[in-house]
């Protein structure tokens, strides 16, 4: 099953909290939850079985990163995990309640990491300056008013932590996103036999990302 897009449903709902974060990284420091540490709630329209692949999703960073996701007590910044029309986050730490929405179709552990990796402070991989050398947007074949989903930003913009482009990062694109045609894609790679859109888990370079972002060391790790 193709991933779900969410940056559609982000810009329309939550246009104020993004524009100020076209980037793959926050820069910001005072965008990054201090140690780490985020609070979250989880709506009560979500039952069991739901809970159990947000919390699948959550050991993935216990795991890998020093991030540590827990339930609030009376923290005023924290994570609201509801569900909204579609899968949006917003970026890094925004102050006071802010809102994950796994809508219908978003409940895959990879679709929950990659929202939570907008929390913790990432945009998608094609946003990157250097994205050209890597993939092609085939703009002919984007939904009309859709373009700007495709923007990419300057180096003065973007803080990518001096990793490589990554085709493989959980933060980019899948070839079909905003295609106006079924079988018309919008965005390709252009290294041969490249994928492109996978939402099964991390990419190393994602741990990584999150790591130097967060200043992990091992010892920090659950």
């Amino acid at each position: 099953m193709r991933a779900v897009s969410d940056l559609a449903f982000l810009l329309v709902k939550l246009p104020y909290a993004h524009w100020k974060m076209e980037r793959n990284a926050i820069r910001d420091n005072r965008m990054k939850w201090p140690h780490g540490a985020i609070p979250y709630v989880i709506a009560n329209t979500f039952d069991h079985q739901e809970r159990s692949i947000i919390a699948r999703a959550v050991e993935e960073y216990h795991k890998n990163t020093c991030i540590r996701f827990f339930p609030r007590n009376k923290e005023n910044d924290f994570v609201f995990i509801t569900r909204q029309e579609g899968c949006f986050s917003m970026i890094g730490r925004e102050g006071g309640p802010q809102l994950l929405s796994l809508g219908d179709g978003c409940m895959f552990v990879g679709i929950i990491i990659h929202e939570f990796m907008h929390a913790v402070g990432f945009w998608h991989e094609q946003s990157r300056a250097d994205r050209d050398s890597y993939v092609t947007i085939l703009w002919e074949n984007i939904q009309q008013g859709q373009t700007h989903n495709f923007a990419k930003y300057t180096d003065g913009r973007l803080h990518h932590l001096n990793e490589p482009y990554d085709y493989d990062s959980i933060m980019h694109y899948g070839p079909y996103d905003f295609t106006k045609f079924r079988n018309r894609p919008t965005i390709l790679p252009n290294q041969r036999n490249a994928l492109i859109g996978q939402r099964q888990g991390f990419s190393q370079t994602d741990v990584r990302k999150i790591n130097k972002l967060y200043q992990c060391n091992t010892s920090h790790r659950r």
